[in-house]
């Protein structure tokens, strides 16, 4: 049996496309899934998704834009300051969200990995142009003042000890091409974070562990608001000593002139552009709706503190605060819990159902300071200067191949000190 689709308008009528009844049925359940009213509506967006990325392979085929459908954004759970929405965050920024709505862009995408995760990240090499739809987004929701602040890793490159440059390369896009401003680069530093790339780190030891992420905040203007009075950290016991002993204003060698205003209290720290925040979540209140209801866990999600950050230091209480890379929704529950409207976007379905657990206990995963309680660490991370513990450079010569080849795996050192033997 087959069935007669009308897709039109065509000269003279209406065009008639011909389908098999399995053809059909196949069709109208793909065109539901994702979120499109009938067959007709679904071969359209295919049509112009096929004749636009046609266009993108013609100007530059190695930077064509990936081919998959958006998903129609739906609302999927509600709270009293936010929502999330399931679908495609591209469609929602041009069709749901108001022109110059969004106070503050709060968002970690996938990043360009040579290796495919389960999130859908995309191809480095492919990267920025698929972020363009976004960043199309961005300018068109961001209010002139707001902030745009992306987490993003950095990638190795298939089978080398070499970098990507694809968030670089994202960043050069978004200043170049959108306007947009670099109003200071972050670094987050993950102190628990385990020595990788392992081939390159821990077989080949020619690189030192990768731990460190990229947090670019940008901004339409170069003045976008911000307050770091917000984000102050506890003075040091040398700083807290000399504040009650006081010093000698003098001029140091470097030039600066640490007059005598150095010695004000100010309340604490301005904290330096290093975030150090150990991403060890392992038995939160998210994790355990996800186990309890059979539901994936997001496996990169960023720790509370990161959103935590941006939020107090760019945003007022009532100002939106918008995720378009969902995930397990973090941003959202922060934003929920520091009084901020918010709206997190999600592409799959089970990590959207998942992220609802968020919003079960109250104050789970919001840091100890935002919710007025004594953290549970206090002490700083610690990290060596270099050179504090330096090895005999007879007993770790350099690899002279610069790792190329792999050492034999029962490669050990003498007691005496020689060189490495099998």
């Amino acid at each position: 049996m087959c069935s007669a689709l009308s897709v039109g308008p065509a000269a003279g009528g209406d065009a008639q496309l011909t389908l098999s009844d399995a053809d059909a049925a196949s069709m109208e359940g793909e065109a539901s899934r994702l979120g499109y009213a009938d067959i007709t509506s679904y071969l359209l967006e295919l049509h112009r998704r096929h004749t636009a990325v046609g266009a993108a392979e013609a100007e530059d085929d190695a930077r064509r834009a990936p081919t998959a459908l958006p998903i129609r954004p739906e609302r999927a759970f509600e709270t009293e300051h936010g929502v999330i929405y399931r679908g495609d965050s591209a469609a929602l920024m041009q069709t749901v969200l108001e022109p110059q709505s969004v106070d503050l862009v709060m968002t970690s995408p996938p990043f360009g990995l040579v290796r495919k995760k389960d999130y859908g990240n995309e191809d480095a090499d492919r990267y920025v142009k698929w972020f363009e739809q976004f960043a199309d987004g961005f300018v068109r929701v961001l209010k002139p003042n707001g902030s745009l602040v992306i987490d993003i890793g950095g990638a190795w490159k298939k089978g080398q000890p070499t970098r990507s440059l694809y968030h670089y390369e994202l960043l050069i896009m978004l200043a170049r091409d959108y306007g947009f401003h670099l109003a200071q680069e972050f670094y987050w530093w993950n102190p628990a974070k385990l020595p990788t790339p392992a081939e390159w780190v821990n077989i080949r030891r020619v690189r030192v562990k990768d731990a460190v992420n990229s947090i670019f905040w940008l901004s339409l203007t170069p003045y976008p608001r911000a307050s770091n009075r917000r984000v102050l950290q506890r003075y040091s016991a040398s700083m807290e000593h000399l504040l009650k002993h006081g010093y000698k204003a003098k001029r140091r060698p470097s030039g600066h002139d640490i007059s005598t205003k150095f010695g004000r209290n100010n309340q604490g720290a301005i904290p330096p552009n290093l975030i150090a925040l150990a991403n060890t979540e392992s038995n939160s209140s998210y994790q355990r709706y996800c186990r309890e209801k059979g539901l994936p866990e997001h496996p990169a999600r960023f720790p509370s503190g990161i959103p935590a950050f941006f939020i107090h230091m760019l945003s007022d209480p009532g100002d939106l605060v918008f995720d378009p890379f969902g995930g397990s929704c973090m941003t959202g529950e922060v934003a929920e819990r520091m009084g901020r409207r918010w709206v997190c976007c999600e592409m799959d379905a089970p990590y959207v159902e998942g992220a609802k657990g968020r919003f079960a206990d109250p104050e789970a995963s919001l840091p100890a300071r935002s919710r007025g309680t004594k953290a549970k660490r206090t002490k700083p991370y610690e990290i060596f200067p270099p050179n504090l513990s330096l090895v005999d450079e007879q007993r770790a010569p350099l690899a002279q191949d610069g790792g190329r080849q792999r050492p034999p795996l029962t490669q050990e050192w003498t007691e005496d000190g020689d060189a490495p033997h099998a």
